[in-house]
């Protein structure tokens, strides 16, 4: 770089809450010029603050740099003139250091500290908040100009007017716009991935979506679309929409739980779920009453010729009061292909799969696909039932167990009945507890999986956390509404979902599966992100303007228009909610 490289401004600022559209957000986007000098610490500068450190802040993102020239060029794109230092949000305006130059790994010195690039800027809607252009977050991405984060070698004292001077060059010569793209936008290249993860410099959460991008790139066939960019995607489904099968079998497990078998109503054979993985099915009960959608977990081995779903008779469930009291032997249902990422994943480790209730659906389809591939891995079925009578695949899982030559399995009974006998037909008269997980000796470094209600998978989970399992060696499958993530945003509503205020009667309908909610979608909102969110249906969301996928689910029927359009579209059958709004009916599975 042959350009002058100067500290024109040093901005801080402390969070602060701010109003925006009807939340309360906290936010650091705020920075302003400050005169003299200021030391620079290892988690930021003095008198600056994050108001979001999980998305901001921390060793890896200390500093935050904009430069001059892109100030320049947004004002040209914008057409505006008043910006001030700090616009962007950053702790350093400079003159020089360009994205398409700066790589990271490069080291600099300014004032007495020493810097290291660490990553791009993460695309994150509070800048549009602070530029009063909703779109800024895509739009820093698609110009390539996100800016960059310092990480701090060495503390010390900067002010504006100090020389940059370069004093390392970082491996691989991968510039800051050229990672910023590799990530979010389309055509991730294999090569250029294994790049990037050869940079020690690189922050370890891009590394991890670096990772997980590769991952996907390495098991896609000639026949499959590209994944998105999140983990929600998952494997494509093997088919769109509602397709009708038949009751071909109804077996009853359990005091109040039923199982369906489900096989094809017409040639068109089914394709082989992964284990774990659950299908939703769409119910009418009375012909002019509601349509309700419901999620039910695959509880067989995988087989391309029938599925099974194992229903709890629920105390006013309309659905499982219909499964199990009207549905009959021949009946055709209405069902949309398997899908999920609650997967069985290939290791070497130990596995224990944990689950209270009906919640042993889809771990009882890993314990199958472990036992008929006879797994030499050490496998652990831990259950816990109220008693006898209200334990379901007890022998099944029995002999599951004993197919396996490293196989393990252990019964609690919360409430024991007349007739349970200890030692028999339970091993421990209550909860299962990280303590009994103990007791028994169950191994920390294993793959642990679990399922069951809400409050046993939260307290379970929380638990072992503590006890020294690794975060991700915890998978887990809840069902219902799902987890909330919106940064920054320190007043989410806890109402259950309902439609919106002033909802409409016509128009076309919106399906939120796991929200049990379908209402009419009213063209007053501009995403079906607003819509959710008017309706307290639990999502996730980070960028609001189709950059980061965070808010990408699956599309189980219906199509949608985007506006704006995606930078990179989701993977075949989801959808980004952020930035598309319905075509038609849709069915979200949110």
């Amino acid at each position: 770089m042959t350009q002058e490289m100067t500290l024109v401004s040093v901005n801080v600022g402390l969070p602060r809450e701010i109003t925006w559209h009807g939340k309360t957000v906290r936010t650091g986007i705020w920075k302003s010029p400050v005169t003299g000098r200021v030391i620079v610490r290892k988690l930021n500068l003095d008198g600056d603050g994050q108001g979001d450190l999980a998305g901001h802040g921390g060793l890896n993102r200390a500093v935050m740099v904009y430069q001059l020239d892109s100030y320049r060029y947004w004002e040209r794109q914008l057409s505006r003139n008043d910006f001030s230092y700090g616009q962007f949000g950053e702790n350093f305006t400079v003159e020089g250091l360009p994205d398409a130059e700066v790589c990271i790994g490069d080291r600099y010195r300014i004032g007495t500290a020493l810097f290291e690039v660490s990553q791009p800027r993460v695309t994150c809607y509070r800048l549009g908040i602070r530029m009063d252009e909703p779109q800024m977050a895509a739009l820093v991405v698609a110009h390539h100009r996100p800016g960059f984060y310092f990480r701090v070698l060495e503390e010390g004292e900067v002010g504006a007017g100090d020389e940059i001077v370069k004093i390392a060059e970082g491996p691989e010569r991968m510039n800051v716009a050229e990672i910023d793209a590799l990530l979010y936008l389309p055509n991730h290249d294999i090569e250029q991935l294994e790049r990037a993860l050869r940079i020690p410099a690189l922050s370890r959460g891009w590394q991890g979506s670096f990772q997980a991008i590769l991952e996907n790139k390495k098991s896609e066939t000639a026949e499959q679309e590209k994944p998105g960019l999140t983990s929600q995607s998952g494997a494509q489904p093997a088919w769109f929409g509602f397709r009708q099968l038949k009751v071909s079998n109804i077996h009853q497990e359990s005091a109040s739980v039923v199982s369906l078998t489900l096989t094809p109503a017409d040639d068109r054979p089914l394709v082989a779920a992964l284990p774990g993985q659950f299908i939703i099915l769409r119910l009418q009960p009375t012909p002019n009453g509601p349509t309700l959608l419901r999620n039910y977990s695959l509880s067989d081995l995988p087989s391309a010729d029938r599925y099974r779903i194992s229903i709890k008779l629920e105390p006013n469930g309309a659905a499982s009061t219909y499964l199990h009291q009207q549905i009959r032997q021949g009946d055709l249902l209405e069902v949309a292909a398997p899908r999920g990422n609650f997967t069985l994943q290939p290791a070497t480790r130990p596995v224990v799969l944990v689950s209270a209730g009906v919640g042993a659906t889809p771990v009882l389809a890993m314990l199958h696909s472990l036992a008929h591939e006879i797994s030499p891995r050490e496998v652990w079925w831990l259950f816990g039932a109220r008693n006898g009578d209200e334990h379901p695949f007890a022998r099944e899982s029995h002999d599951l167990i004993k197919a396996l030559p490293n196989g393990k399995r252990f019964i609690a009974h919360s409430r024991p009945g007349f007739g349970d006998r200890l030692g028999v037909h339970f091993d421990h008269a209550g909860h299962i507890t990280v303590e009994v997980l103990e007791k028994l000796g169950t191994p920390r470094d294993a793959d642990f999986y679990l399922c069951g209600p809400a409050a046993f998978l939260r307290d379970l989970t929380d638990r072992l956390l503590t006890w020294g399992v690794s975060e991700d060696r915890l998978h887990s499958e809840v069902f219902g509404d799902g987890k909330q993530f919106a940064p920054g945003v320190i007043n989410q509503s806890q109402a259950r979902p309902h439609p919106p205020e002033g909802s409409l009667d016509s128009g076309p309908k919106v399906s939120f599966v796991r929200s049990s909610l379908n209402v009419r979608w009213d063209p007053k909102f501009s995403s079906l992100l607003d819509f959710a969110e008017a309706c307290d249906v639990p999502v996730r969301w980070a960028c609001r303007t189709g950059v980061c996928h965070t808010c990408e689910c699956s599309l189980i029927s219906g199509s949608v228009g985007y506006q704006p359009e995606p930078l990179e579209p989701p993977a075949q059958g989801n959808v980004l909610i952020c930035c598309s709004r319905p075509n038609g009916d849709v069915v979200i599975d949110l």
